[in-house]
């Protein structure tokens, strides 16, 4: 092998190498659905004071199954389905238009009651003046949906009687898998007599779909078009 055949060879060794090395840097980090903002983080109730529990041999009042009253999730470990409602429509449009014109004029002086002058022009007068103006105008649309169901399990509950649930369903497709999950606070009032929870009803509410598989890797972009579109400035 000739001393250009070597050189060709090891400048596509470096090529690939440096390739591999912006692909790494490109990766994008996905992280939690919940933000860090305070305002949005929901206020948890001080923590009751345990109390003692007389329990028989057989009735149990951790465990226990009213006989006249409806089975509602009410437990840790309780479940409850959450009726999936959601739907958001956003729209937000923006027209700006300004304008300012300056003139600004400074007259000659004179010495001796005349004005200084060459060839019968003024040398010692000044004018500006300026014109600018901006016109800008920009809109937005966004709209999402979701419906179904799912059923979760009740993770704790707070002193008050709200219970926070959590819980996810995966589906096995023929191309991939879709997942749902979802995470909130649910009043006990809102639980209907059927163990049912519209989501419109859960505070705090935590709602994620999405999927994994061929039809979702072919929706998103090569981690090279990623790299680019992230400095390109055109």
């Amino acid at each position: 092998m000739n001393a250009q055949a070597v050189g060709y060879v090891l400048r596509m060794a470096a090529l690939f190498a440096t390739l591999g090395l912006l692909g790494g840097c490109a990766a994008l980090q996905t992280g939690p659905m919940r933000g860090n903002n305070p305002d949005f983080t929901a206020v948890m109730p001080p923590p009751p004071k345990p109390a003692s529990q007389n329990n028989g041999a057989i009735y149990q009042s951790a465990n226990s199954v009213p006989l006249f009253e409806d089975q509602r999730a009410r437990h840790v470990g309780d479940i409850l389905t959450v009726i999936l409602n959601e739907s958001t429509n956003a729209n937000k449009s923006a027209d700006t238009a300004t304008s300012r014109d300056t003139s600004i004029n400074v007259s000659a002086p004179t010495v001796l009651g005349a004005g200084v002058t060459y060839n019968g022009k003024s040398l010692l007068s000044a004018g500006l003046a300026s014109k600018n103006a901006f016109a800008g105008k920009g809109s937005s649309t966004q709209s999402n949906q979701l419906s179904g169901t799912i059923s979760v399990t009740v993770a704790q509950v707070l002193s008050n009687g709200n219970l926070i649930v959590q819980g996810e369903k995966w589906i096995a497709l023929n191309q991939g898998r879709e997942y749902v999950r979802f995470r909130g606070i649910v009043r006990s009032a809102d639980i209907t007599p059927l163990d049912t929870v519209l989501s419109t009803q859960v505070a705090n509410a935590e709602i994620a779909y999405g999927g994994r598989g061929v039809l979702n890797d072919a929706n998103r972009e090569g981690w090279l078009a990623k790299f680019f579109n992230a400095w390109w400035p055109l």
